[in-house]
């Protein structure tokens, strides 16, 4: 939902306030539709209908994994195509991963989505409207029962809970070159029933972003940084975004945000066969981290057929390798655990994500 066209369309229409935040918390708690919204009156949700489209995303394709993840493909009003993901686990935990930009502009060598050419950064509502997808998506309750106007999706004050409980700006693009978009959907997500805690942003280390997240951010939103290599030849050559913005000056401001905000920072580390996976490299990385500010996570890698120069892709770590590399870690009491691959049958794993029509 286009939320500053909501808002112009109730003003112009001489709407009070109250009633965009009743449209609103309705979107946010799963309603179909405008004819959903029983406390709104039905010649305002005509206009509505007609004004204001209820999604700025059309639905394109889904697909659905046999571990029970959902990718879909979704197309912007101008036709840019934008990939989200809906991870189901066992404990009953429902966490989306959504994108920030329709492809990515960085060209990681071992991600799917920098092999895309590059669209345009996503709007707020843009970013949003993955996640109501996903909400509506997933049943209100176990009668699968629409929400009232009156329940809270808070699961924690009791009444109608939100399905979903976590959020990782892990999807296509670079959350923090999309920065205040990124921030403005982040603080909505609360009215969908995932809290900042449960938040995510990942970056590759884009330094511009990542300073104002530290600065002007207060709420606990989780800070994930992709890091991929601890050497700074093999880093570039993985990621060349660190010639712009070398990994020593991206860490040095992780720390600050530790310092600052008593949180650490996630490290994402994908783990490529004959590459970045030794226990050499383990040790590398283990002498960069304190293990007070950082937790890494070491994700197998999901080929994804050419990388993005047309070569063959690069091959996914053994158990045994990552096991190994784990090891080192241990050792070296740096906190770290083994991501468990979601959806890699759908190729809607991490770093697969890569809209083709």
């Amino acid at each position: 939902m286009d939320i500053e066209l909501l808002e112009s369309t109730m003003a112009d229409a001489g709407q009070p306030a109250y009633r965009t935040r009743q449209v609103w918390e309705w979107a946010a708690k799963g309603a179909a539709g405008y004819d959903a919204m029983t406390n709104v009156p039905a010649p305002l949700r005509q206009a509505l209908s007609d004004a204001v489209p209820f999604s700025t995303l059309t639905v394109t394709g889904e697909q659905q994994a046999k571990d029970g993840t959902v990718k879909t493909l979704f197309l912007t009003h101008d036709g840019h195509p934008v990939e989200a993901v809906l991870m189901r686990y066992r404990d009953g935990r429902r966490s989306i991963c959504v994108s920030s930009q329709s492809g990515c502009p960085l060209t990681c060598t071992f991600c799917a989505t920098g092999a895309m050419q590059f669209g345009r950064n996503l709007t707020t509502s843009e970013i949003l409207d993955q996640a109501l997808h996903f909400r509506r998506l997933e049943p209100i309750d176990n009668r699968g029962e629409a929400p009232k106007p009156r329940d809270t999706i808070h699961p924690s004050r009791g009444g109608g809970a939100s399905p979903l409980t976590n959020c990782v700006f892990m999807g296509m693009g670079e959350p923090f070159i999309n920065f205040d978009n990124v921030i403005a959907a982040a603080r909505r997500l609360p009215d969908v029933g995932i809290t900042p805690r449960r938040t995510t942003i990942s970056t590759v280390g884009w330094l511009p972003g990542l300073t104002r997240f530290i600065d002007e951010v207060d709420e606990p939103i989780r800070l994930a940084l992709s890091l991929h290599a601890a050497s700074p030849g093999l880093r570039s050559q993985l990621m060349p975004v660190n010639d712009r913005y070398p990994l020593p000056d991206v860490l040095a401001e992780c720390r600050r945000y530790v310092e600052l905000r008593g949180r650490k920072v996630y490290v994402e580390y994908v783990m490529l066969e004959g590459v970045n996976d030794t226990p050499r490299h383990a040790a590398e990385l283990a002498a960069i981290l304190d293990p007070k500010s950082f937790k890494v996570n070491l994700i197998p890698y999901n080929p994804t057929g050419i990388d993005n120069k047309g070569a063959p892709a690069y091959g996914g770590s053994s158990r045994d390798a990552i096991a190994a590399f784990k090891h080192v870690l241990d050792r070296a009491r740096i906190p770290a655990t083994v991501r468990l691959t979601r959806g890699r049958d759908i190729a809607a794993a991490c770093g697969q994500l890569a809209a083709t029509r």
